[in-house]
């Protein structure tokens, strides 16, 4: 059995599910089974995060550039998405977890993104966990987005060039109000960050493992929060100085 401190848990798990593809592949399925198989993996995550007591959950479910695929893949995504939110809201509701979305949530086909806000408002109350959909997601958009509004609020009068810093550049960010990341974990090998929460990530510990993702089960999930605290977090202080010798 794998152990973890309860003392000692992330606040914040930032996961990009990779390898539904790859997945799909192994068996000699198409690319859609292969993401219907990793909803599966997103369900058992989610329970495990509430169960253990993550505080935040945040999965990169599409990103900016997967609009680039093919329209049939785009389409069985945003249907899968759909799909989603149809069935989890009760569990979402039991579990009293709040829904929140991160991203260009525009670009979402209309009767996806009116069924995503009628559950991010249907939840906002719950307040056991916080699961964010990073869907349509790119974290340079993001920073370029949050650029022009710091500019804009400028030209208002509402913001004094001489009042930026990191705090406030935080605020202008999709995760306003929410702690960085404390862990990332990445799965199918790959060793890249993929344009995902780039400003948020400067201090998070990451994780990658071979694991695909429609394999990835509450195990994989404890494997990875067990090394996260094996590891010293000094945020550019040295070992002594955390310790206070």
């Amino acid at each position: 059995m794998i152990k973890i401190d309860q003392n000692k848990l992330p606040r914040h798990i930032a996961i990009i599910m990779d390898g539904n593809g790859r997945w799909a592949k192994q068996h000699t399925m198409g690319r859609i089974r292969g993401h219907k198989k990793g909803a599966q993996a997103v369900r058992t995550t989610v329970t495990a995060c509430r169960e253990i007591g993550i505080q935040v959950l945040t999965l990169f479910a599409f990103s900016s550039e997967n609009w680039g695929r093919p329209d049939e893949e785009v389409n069985a995504l945003m249907s899968l998405l759909e799909d989603y939110l149809d069935k989890e809201t009760p569990t979402l509701q039991k579990q009293q977890i709040r829904l929140n979305s991160i991203g260009d949530i525009d670009r979402l086909y209309p009767l996806v993104k009116k069924k995503l806000l009628d559950v991010v408002k249907l939840t906002e109350q719950n307040d056991k966990m916080v699961l964010n959909l990073a869907l349509s997601y790119g974290s340079r958009d993001e920073i370029v987005l949050a650029i022009r509004k710091m500019i804009s609020d400028s030209q208002k009068g509402k913001l004094d060039i001489e009042d930026i810093n990191q705090d406030l550049v935080g605020h202008y960010l999709y995760t306003d109000g929410m702690p960085d990341p404390d862990l990332l974990i990445r799965t199918s090998g790959e060793y890249r960050i993929s344009n995902f929460m780039l400003w948020q990530l400067a201090y998070t510990e990451l994780y990658f493992t071979d694991v695909l993702w429609p394999d990835f089960k509450k195990d994989d999930l404890l494997n990875a929060i067990a090394e996260y605290q094996l590891r010293e977090r000094r945020f550019g202080l040295t070992s002594d100085q955390i310790s206070g010798k």
